[in-house]
């Protein structure tokens, strides 16, 4: 037998996240009834959980609300497209679940996610069903390439986050999830010191621990709070609050200390009015 007609006798395993119990009940009915076969690993209340669980179970499919506490669906989605893969696993496929038809519009016309609407209808699952069936046997016959869908879902999250806040704040990166030796961590950014990143990594400093990353410096630009986090360098973002005062080698090169560390960030000549009269 060969591997993708042996894949395709797994079950497909799904997560299922909203902060609202009978929104969970009703889907998972609502999913029985239309695809009986799906298996439901886990339910999660919020977005923190809901990407752990993914971390944990590893699913197929994940169903997120797109308004959660803790991380909204959107940023959920970040950050479980951010998980590794491997051989055995791919980032799963995404159904935002909302009341909002403008993001679901949005979500449908990219094409990378789906949607169901409030309180999920029988005939529109059919139809997100089918969709979500066929990017499966797309996987399983090796047709999508590795790793392919994550840069559009990427930037179709990026999309929906600026429609979370119509007219308001603009939504920052609340989280980083980040490898601390073998294991993944959920790291509040604004306990980050500074990022700094080299050709394949980016290190992401805290007072207590030292992580690795993959993005890069010029996404986290787009998604950091610039009251918060002050590019120095192309490759260096600090945070504005760890700074602990500013001195000059003896080049003249200008260097940020930062709180709690012995460590030192240079600061590059396009860089350097942000400290000017200190």
């Amino acid at each position: 037998m060969s591997a993708s007609s042996s894949a395709s006798t797994k079950p497909v395993r799904a997560i299922l996240a909203d902060d609202e119990r009978l929104m969970r009940e009703q889907l998972r009915s609502r999913l029985m009834e239309v695809w009986p076969e799906l298996e439901i690993v886990a339910e999660a209340k919020n977005g923190i959980e809901a990407v752990e669980l993914v971390r944990q179970h590893r699913p197929d499919l994940v169903f997120l609300d797109i308004r959660m506490p803790g991380l909204t669906g959107v940023e959920a989605a970040s950050q479980i497209a951010q998980l590794p893969e491997d051989d055995d696993w791919l980032v799963p496929e995404i159904v935002f679940i909302t009341a909002y038809d403008q993001y679901a519009v949005e979500a449908f016309e990219q094409g990378v996610a789906d949607y169901v609407l409030k309180p999920a209808e029988r005939e529109r699952l059919l139809v997100t069903v089918g969709r979500i069936k066929k990017r499966l046997a797309l996987k399983q016959g090796e047709e999508v390439e590795h790793g392919g869908a994550t840069t559009p879902l990427q930037q179709l999250l990026h999309k929906l986050s600026a429609q979370l806040n119509p007219g308001g704040a603009p939504s920052y990166l609340q989280w980083i999830q980040a490898t601390v030796g073998s294991v993944l961590q959920m790291i509040p950014v604004e306990d980050v010191l500074f990022f700094i990143s080299d050709e394949k990594y980016t290190r992401v400093q805290t007072a207590r621990v030292e992580a690795l990353i993959r993005k890069p410096i010029k996404e986290l630009v787009d998604e950091l709070d610039p009251a918060l986090f002050w590019q120095i360098h192309r490759s260096t973002l600090v945070n504005a609050r760890a700074i602990d005062g500013i001195t000059r080698d003896e080049r003249g090169r200008q260097l940020v200390g930062v709180k709690g560390l012995s460590e030192k960030l240079e600061v590059s000549r396009s860089y350097t009015h942000l400290f000017k009269g200190m």
